[in-house]
């Protein structure tokens, strides 16, 4: 199979979405001029040219495509080519009303957007085949050909009576019976029983809750409904072009697609990634999204969009100060990406997207976006040699599965304040803060190659993946899980005891009496710090330690964390600090090291393969104080005891020999 090592050849890929048609012909060349003086060396074309290439049903103009490609191949710049299957023309949804998508209550989700197609409508996926196959035929052979790039951003949802047919379809693939499917959906209650399988339809709108159980069903139906559309296009391309890699762009942490299972189907894992440049956690959470790319890779990934400056889609959108471009840049690198593109070359004069920046802002050649832009790029031309291909080690895995994420979001649950996402990202940033490196994995993964596992929540845990924790923790792994894990099974039934039972044996829990939700502006205090979002009621059976006991209200003397051997188990939510303290402890009776002892506050350090990276995320200078003598290869100069990061400052560290 293809791979990022195909198109990457020792390099790291820079540059972005260009969508030329948006201009005259004229300005190619120009666009041509300053790729290469920014050191662009891949953009990615066609992402929403379907009308462009089809103006009505079953034409084809592709010489305007023709002229782009041989003239970006001139200028030395690959090409990794869309299918323009996430927007279709508005002749579609004129002539096929029934390739529209409709929402929960039945209203016709219009064209004149973009997304707007029913992944389970027929028509949309004939022509969708019908142009990748022209498409893919014609460019087989072309020179500046080097990545395949289907659709974008799938992330459509459609509850029409063409979904209700095959989400059936669907379902009776998965359980077989209807028996089965009453079974796992409780229909029992509020006398939901179904008596053919012509009674189903996807949780519409509805008087008042809705089944829990088929929601869960139908958000794994759509993820699998949009992986049968991309799967589609992608043989098609592959049949073509075997020797070709293909991928289709993440959106990180959106529950619409298991990444688990779309990242098997691709050969390049790609990601769009927009901190906020007002977030002082932004660069954990970029830190965050590039670990769980780059496992879901299994290595190099690639950052297919980010903003070179301000975006549009926040209530105000600010602009990146200076250097916190580069830093982020360098940051994606240093945790794995092989591939660092934007959303888009040419900031758009017009549309929706026109105050989205660009890698060339509205201000011009002369302007500071551009001009940091190609410091990245001849900084990415230094770097590329060094680290393409090579890895990043972490002894810690953080668990993150879509199942328990849906689950967590239904109607009905003990509190709506709780969020999946955010767990995640508290848990990773107490190790972030420790400056220890992590990676991602699933519940049901094999977990021996690490030291320690982490698991912020996972409400929902089929057979295996519980067996899969007890084995590890049994078999000498340092597991810390979070409360309110285990609760429910694969069907979303709750576990007899409110806990599976496996875990609660090995968390030394005799009985969970009762979840004691806390309010948005409540704590509770336990020994040594104060609990978060949460509580529970827990009956020790005598086997565990209580690490941490509450201390006040109904629950002062019991156990706010427990610990029986290497298995931890955490009721409630810790403030960051508190949590951070916690997380360091279990990691360092792990044998869990920090990549690098002693680092300022707001540095972070990532090694991968043999060089050291170190970032520093304030705006006030750091010194970091290494062990030894190093080369910064970005500016060619030796260090010997203490390396000086200005504001946003980066540094890519080779180790000397005396």
């Amino acid at each position: 199979m293809p791979s990022l090592h195909d198109a990457t050849r020792g390099r790291i890929l820079f540059g972005g979405d260009y969508n030329p048609e948006q201009w005259p012909e004229e300005v190619w060349a120009d666009d041509i001029r300053l790729m290469k003086e920014a050191g662009v060396n891949s953009v990615t074309v066609g992402v929403f040219s379907w009308a462009m290439i089809e103006p009505r049903p079953g034409a084809r103009e592709f010489g305007w495509l023709d002229r782009l490609l041989d003239l970006l191949h001139a200028g030395g710049v690959g090409v990794v080519l869309a299918t323009p299957t996430s927007s279709p023309p508005p002749w579609m949804g004129a002539l096929h009303p029934e390739t529209l998508p409709r929402s929960e209550d039945g209203a016709l989700v219009n064209y004149g957007s973009r997304q707007h197609f029913c992944p389970s409508s027929p028509v949309y996926r004939r022509y969708a085949a019908s142009l990748t196959e022209d498409l893919a035929a014609r460019y087989a052979d072309h020179p500046a050909l080097t990545v395949w790039h289907i659709n974008n951003e799938y992330c459509t949802h459609c509850w029409c009576d063409g979904t209700a047919a095959h989400f059936r379809r669907w379902l009776a693939s998965r359980y077989s019976t209807l028996e089965a499917l009453n079974d796992a959906w409780g229909t029992a209650f509020w006398s939901q029983r179904y008596d053919s399988w012509a009674e189903i339809l996807p949780p519409r709108r509805a008087q008042y809750m809705r089944n829990p159980a088929q929601e869960l069903d139908f958000k794994r139906f759509t993820s699998d409904a949009l992986m049968e559309c991309y799967v589609a296009e992608r043989d098609i391309v592959v049949r073509h072009t075997p020797h070709v890699p293909v991928t289709t762009n993440f959106m990180p942490l959106w529950s619409g697609q298991d990444a688990w299972a779309w990242a098997e189907q691709e050969d390049i894992v790609s990601v769009d990634v927009y901190p906020d440049p007002t977030d002082p956690r932004g660069g954990q959470y970029n830190a965050m999204l590039a670990d769980m790319t780059r496992s879901q890779a299994r290595g190099p990934w690639m950052l297919m969009e980010q903003a070179a400056g301000a975006v549009n889609w926040r209530g105000v959108n600010h602009p990146k100060p200076a250097g916190l471009n580069r830093l982020w840049s360098l940051q994606a690198v240093a945790r794995g990406a092989d591939a660092l593109c934007y959303f888009q070359w040419r900031q758009s004069r017009q549309g929706a997207e026109k105050f989205h920046s660009g890698m060339l802002s509205h201000a011009g050649e002369h302007g500071r976006t551009f001009r940091e832009v190609k410091r990245i790029g001849a900084e990415l031309a230094l770097l590329g040699p060094e680290v393409s291909g090579t890895s990043v080690a972490a002894d810690v895995a953080v668990l993150h599965d879509w199942d328990a994420w849906w689950s967590s979001t239904q109607e009905g649950r003990p509190s709506s304040l709780v969020s999946y996402t955010e767990l995640v990202r508290a848990w990773h940033r107490g190790l972030w803060d420790s400056g220890i490196g992590t990676e991602f994995a699933r519940p049901d993964a094999d977990l021996s190659a690490y030291r320690m596992v982490l698991v912020p929540q996972l409400q929902l845990l089929g057979d295996a993946a519980v067996d899969n924790l007890v084995a590890y923790a049994r078999g000498g792994g340092t597991l810390v899980c979070g409360f309110f894990t285990g609760v429910a099974d694969v069907d979303d039934r709750i576990r007899p005891g409110g806990m599976d039972s496996r875990l609660r044996e090995l968390f030394g829990i005799r009985t969970v009496h009762e979840w004691w939700p806390l309010d948005a502006d409540a704590a509770v205090e336990c020994d040594g710090f104060r609990g978060t979002l949460w509580s529970e009621e827990l009956e020790p059976d005598g086997s565990a330690e209580t690490v941490a006991a509450y201390r006040e209200g109904e629950l002062d003397g019991l156990p706010a964390v427990l610990r029986k051997g290497s298995a931890w188990y955490v009721s409630t939510l810790p403030e960051p600090e508190a949590l951070r303290g916690l997380l360091g402890r279990a990691a360092a009776e792990a044998g869990v090291r920090p990549v690098l002892e002693g680092l300022p506050a707001g540095v972070e350090a990532v090694r991968r393969g043999e060089l050291l990276f170190l970032l520093n995320h304030g705006r006030s200078p750091a010194g970091v104080k290494l062990p030894d003598r190093h080369l910064d290869l970005l500016t060619g100069t030796e260090s010997d005891g203490v390396v000086e990061l200005g504001r946003y400052g980066v540094a890519v560290l080779r180790g000397v020999r005396a």
